[in-house]
């Protein structure tokens, strides 16, 4: 009994000392950890929206309820919105958006990127934050799927396996359709986002 009592106090204080410990690093990477994915997001931004000169951050990008209704049943339930950015020139005129989107039916989990649209609804692009897929078919989204967004002014697109004869269709990864149908759809998401409740190219003339 005697043992039993001692091994399960020897054991408690690996157990706190382990997580004193993680608690430790955990304080000690954190910043810098912060301060890498911001950077990382500020490249994206400015890789969408290469002719914006300033990112203004919307404070609301929470959709109220009957938009929440209406993004359900458009078929984005398994994409979100994370964030929402004015993209600006020098002067503060409006050019377009940024938004940060995640996708949650990737093959291997989440899929985040970011978009940038102008004001007339063109798709400058995307880029890739994080991604999680299968090496060598998935995770050539970003060599792949991105390059067929940018430059499209399309109210959506869809994927084919035999070839895109529209501005509206993109070629899929070759053995990674899950992939391919995560990205167009939460690219999709993005679009009807900002149709929606950004005023489309209603804009334009900001």
């Amino acid at each position: 009994m005697k043992n039993m009592i001692k091994d399960a106090a020897i054991l408690l204080v690996i157990t706190l000392f382990a997580g004193l410990i993680l608690g430790l690093v955990y304080q000690i990477t954190k910043e810098p950890i912060a301060q890498a994915e911001e950077a990382a997001a500020k490249e994206a931004y400015a890789e969408v929206f290469p002719g914006a000169s300033e990112f203004e951050m919307l404070e609301e990008t929470a959709a109220d309820e009957d938009f929440a209704m209406q993004w359900k049943e458009a078929g984005f339930e398994g994409v979100d919105i994370v964030n929402v950015l004015e993209a600006k020139d020098s002067a503060g005129t409006l050019l377009g958006y940024v938004l940060t989107v995640t996708s949650h039916e990737g093959y291997g989990g989440d899929i985040t990127f970011t978009m940038g649209i102008c004001n007339d609804g063109t798709l400058n692009g995307i880029s890739i934050l994080s991604i999680s897929e299968t090496a060598g078919l998935g995770m050539k989204a970003d060599a792949v799927l991105k390059p067929q967004f940018e430059g499209k002014k399309v109210p959506s697109f869809t994927y084919t396996k035999t070839g895109a004869t529209s501005e509206s269709q993109i070629d899929a990864i070759s053995g990674a359709t899950i992939t391919t149908n995560a990205v167009t759809s939460a690219v999709n998401g993005g679009l009807y986002y900002f149709q929606s409740q950004l005023g489309g190219g209603s804009n334009e003339a900001k």
